[in-house]
């Protein structure tokens, strides 16, 4: 345990933390620690786990983004008027969707790079033109008429207990665990991904290692591009219907959850584990207090007081050991 305090300590805590939370609900209410009730939280979740992974490419790079949840809102939009009532099928559809995602991320990285305004007054801009432009151009209403193909419901568990309730997975998890995986393999196996690590922990030493500081910001606001736009595909497959305004205010929970588990506002740091961890911390207290029957402004309170606590003991040492040897070698300094 302390080598892991050590070597993922951000992790390490929020996994005893969410542990906790989890023990403590199943104690709490028979309703919580049910297949059905499980099944559901990631159902429910899937898209905000496809988003936060690609949120935490910007933020290892240094960036921050506010207009996903927006971008992902105009992808369904053109994607309906693209396909209509009867066109496409899944494979057209990701790579429309993932297309025109990157397409709107890479606006974000043109504007950043090009004007060297700091990302997050830049994705502000874009989160109100975007939002703006969609409302503009929908009036406000809801597109019902979608292929078959986008709104029938894809099954990748099912399950039905004695007592006849139905627990089931759908194509948003599987979905969702490629995108995951596809993140690991970016950051944790490639060299832009390593070279994103250096940018963001130190941008000029970077730039003066030859780090391509244009191609940097291209891949991290590419990359959440592109997971906002088959975010936004999943979640028509789940609410069946295109909402203008259904993912307005969502970039919060995913940016807290985010941070939550490790992400460095800074950039330079950051794992998909404590994204995971972090994303499920949200989802479990969400879950938790709606079956306590606990009032959901509570729950805003929960998560902001998580995040201050979050930030404030980021740089906490919790290497024991190590510390133990600098104090001996410290006290064997002054006795010499």
């Amino acid at each position: 345990m302390p080598r892991l305090f050590t070597t993922h300590p951000v992790e390490a805590r929020l996994a005893i933390v969410l542990a906790l939370i989890v023990l403590g609900l199943s104690l709490s209410t028979d309703s919580f620690l049910t297949l059905a009730n499980l099944t559901s939280l990631l159902n429910n979740n899937s898209v905000d786990l496809i988003w936060a992974v690609g949120l935490l490419v910007v933020l290892i790079a240094g960036g921050i983004d506010i207009s996903f949840a927006v971008a992902a809102s105009v992808v369904q939009y053109l994607t309906a008027q693209i396909f209509g009532a009867t066109g496409g099928n899944w494979a057209l559809g990701f790579i429309v969707a993932g297309s025109l995602g990157i397409g709107l991320g890479l606006i974000n990285a043109a504007l950043i790079h090009g004007f060297r305004v700091i990302s997050i007054v830049i994705t502000i801009a874009t989160f109100n033109a975007y939002f703006g432009l969609l409302m503009s151009f929908t009036k406000g209403r809801n597109i019902y008429t979608l292929p078959d193909w986008w709104v029938d419901r894809i099954f990748i568990f099912e399950h039905q207990s004695e007592n006849g309730v139905w627990s089931e997975l759908n194509l948003s998890v599987a979905v969702m665990i490629v995108c995951v995986f596809a993140t690991v393999v970016l950051i944790r196996w490639t060299n832009i991904g390593r070279q994103l690590y250096a940018f963001g922990d130190n941008p000029e030493g970077a730039r003066r290692a030859g780090v391509n500081i244009a191609l940097m910001q291209a891949v991290a606001f590419g990359w959440m591009g592109m997971m906002a736009g088959i975010g936004g595909l999943m979640q028509v497959n789940i609410a069946q219907e295109v909402i203008p305004n259904a993912l307005y205010g969502r970039e919060l929970d995913v940016l807290a959850a985010v941070v939550l588990g490790g992400a460095r506002l800074g950039g330079g740091r950051g794992s998909v584990l404590g994204c995971i961890l972090g994303v499920m911390f949200v989802a479990v207290t969400r879950n938790g207090l709606n079956l306590l029957g606990v009032s959901p402004f509570a729950f805003q309170m929960i998560i902001g007081a998580a995040i201050l606590v979050a930030i404030s003991s980021s740089n906490l040492n919790f290497d024991w050991r190590g510390a133990a040897r600098r104090r001996r070698a410290t006290t064997g300094r002054d006795a010499a």
